[in-house]
């Protein structure tokens, strides 16, 4: 059973990184992304994906309105990958809060070129984790 991710962040690039990523994992298929919340909302009603990677700040509607609004909305689970991620800031107390089951922090700020390299295996085991796969 392939497990369907969608791709939540306000730069082109970062939403890149992470679906190279994702699709590194053969259990794990992209079937979207989107450019802030208010697509991504869109985006769920229409693809019903298994699992939500999240950025926190993004234009039109950030990321936790539009994990608020995700509850009404889907069962999918929600990872929040994020600069303002840090253990205990309170964006993510707020996410966990809100229904998050697991928060990424960037590793080097909205721009992180690095993320797979520092937390792509993060990021794959949080997915993998949500999911109920081992």
């Amino acid at each position: 059973m392939t497990i369907k991710v969608l791709v939540v962040d306000d730069s082109f690039v970062m939403r890149t990184l992470i679906k190279d990523i994702v699709v590194a994992d053969a259990d794990l298929e992209v079937v979207g992304d989107a450019a802030n919340g208010k697509l991504a909302l869109d985006q769920v009603k229409a693809l019903n994906p298994d699992i939500i990677l999240l950025d926190i700040e993004m234009p039109e509607m950030d990321g936790l309105e539009c994990l608020k609004r995700l509850k009404l909305l889907s069962r999918a689970k929600v990872i929040i990958v994020s600069s303002l991620g840090q253990m205990g800031s309170p964006q993510t107390l707020e996410a966990y809060k809100l229904g998050a089951v697991a928060v990424v922090e960037k590793p080097s700020g909205a721009m992180s070129l690095d993320l797979g390299l520092k937390k792509g295996h993060e990021i794959i085991k949080a997915v993998r984790k949500a999911a109920g796969l081992p």
